[in-house]
């Protein structure tokens, strides 16, 4: 893969500041570079500012706290400030900091911050893709391993007769979160996009519970 320079010193940055932090398989730099991807592809319909939107996707998970962590939520902002501040020691525009540090701070679904700028939207729908289809399900289960649940509840997987419980089994997360993330999803191409990979994600599920029968 061909970085511009602008992209290789950032993620020599978050790598930098990741040494510090649990590894985590789902939010890697695979990740950043795929989110990255995406969100170049939004913006061909969604006309926005890329030299805000680069920074903004490569340091959106700067700060990469666990899930079970207690300030989850907060780790958006704290990922805006942290990319702001070294942004602004690295001579990127002070005009475009702001813009920069809100697209990452509303990027987080758990933080239910709106977005409200063209970056901050394509941003947050190119993040949330990765919750979903293929990739998506391979993050699932990934996380949840790594918190300690299983794959799927054997008695009743779909949830039928209990209550979803996500931390406890994978599969109920479909349910739970992911789908109103694929609903969810604040331009149009994130929403045609999210939709096939929604599809395709009920029709795995369709076909685990098949093979699990």
């Amino acid at each position: 893969m061909s970085l511009s320079a602008d992209q290789a010193r950032y993620e020599a940055e978050v790598l930098r500041q990741w040494s510090a932090q649990p590894a985590d398989g789902a939010h890697d730099l695979g990740h950043l570079r795929r989110v990255w991807k995406q969100a170049q592809l939004i913006a061909m319909d969604e006309p926005c500012d890329l030299q805000v939107l680069l920074p903004a996707a490569i340091f959106h998970d700067l700060v990469n706290l666990p899930k079970s962590h207690p300030d989850r939520a907060r780790a958006s902002t704290l990922s805006a400030a942290a990319a702001c501040h070294f942004l602004r020691a690295d001579g990127f525009p002070e005009a475009k900091l702001s813009a920069v540090g809100h697209a990452i701070a509303a990027h987080s679904f758990s933080a239910g911050i709106t977005a409200q700028t063209a970056e901050a939207r394509v941003l947050q729908d190119a993040d949330r893709l990765e919750a979903l289809g293929a990739i998506g399900i391979a993050r699932m289960f990934h996380v949840a391993g790594a918190l300690g649940g299983g794959l799927f509840d054997p008695s009743d997987p779909l949830a039928l007769h209990r209550p979803l419980d996500d931390r406890a089994f994978a599969l109920d997360h479909i349910e739970v979160k992911l789908l109103k993330v694929a609903h969810g999803m604040q331009t149009a191409t994130g929403r045609a996009m999210a939709a096939e990979r929604a599809e395709w994600m009920l029709s795995f599920r369709s076909r685990l519970l098949r093979e699990i029968d």
